[in-house]
């Protein structure tokens, strides 16, 4: 693999123009894993792919592609401000609170932080949802269709991709790697080519 600068510039090339606009892609040597990203919060205007290069380098450059493209799938996914009910039951949840605070009305204020803090705890919920990390599956490949990755054949390296990092890593899947896998699997019809181990 080429250096570090050269490959995030490639990876760069290969996001959606949404990712090369919000994603910052950072080299983190010490990371125990491939390739992550800090849960982004509203404050936060800039979205992260850290990856540790000594782990990535030994992926195949399909595998490469396709975790990126998850990663860049699932961080450009978190939708704070996208317009919903409980976007709005937010909204109107804060200027309840202040204007309660500015009659000095500390129940009328208590009632309606605590209406704010169920909706906001309800998009947290909604961004963290286990069908979030297969829609970002979902949309990895089709980002790679547009690469030129025929669709069998994304599907095919980002579930090779998943179990290899999985293995790069040190561990086991997990409960959601094991239901992305199955979702995979089943979308191959169950047959998938077989892939070089990682060494």
């Amino acid at each position: 693999m080429a250096s570090p600068d050269s490959e995030i510039s490639r990876l760069h090339d290969l996001m959606p123009a949404s990712g090369r606009m919000w994603i910052r892609i950072v080299p983190q040597p010490g990371l125990g894993c491939a390739i992550a990203s800090p849960f982004p919060y509203p404050w936060q205007r800039q979205r992260q792919l850290q990856i540790n290069f000594d782990l990535w380098r030994r992926l195949p450059r399909p595998q490469r592609d396709l975790l990126a493209l998850r990663q860049c799938a699932w961080v450009m996914g978190v939708r704070w401000f996208a317009p919903n009910w409980y976007q709005a039951a937010v909204a109107l949840g804060s200027v309840t609170v202040l204007v309660e605070l500015g009659q000095a009305d500390a129940l009328g204020a208590l009632v309606a932080g605590g209406l704010t803090g169920v909706a906001g705890a309800q998009i947290w919920r909604l961004n963290r949802r286990p069908e979030r990390e297969i829609e970002a599956d979902q949309d990895a490949i089709a980002i790679a269709q547009r690469r030129g990755y025929g669709q069998r054949e994304a599907t095919e390296q980002l579930l090779a991709a998943i179990e290899a990092a999985a293995a790069l890593a040190g561990r086991p899947l997990d409960f959601e790697e094991l239901l992305r896998c199955q979702r995979l699997r089943s979308r191959l019809g169950g047959v998938v080519s077989p892939h070089p181990p990682v060494r």
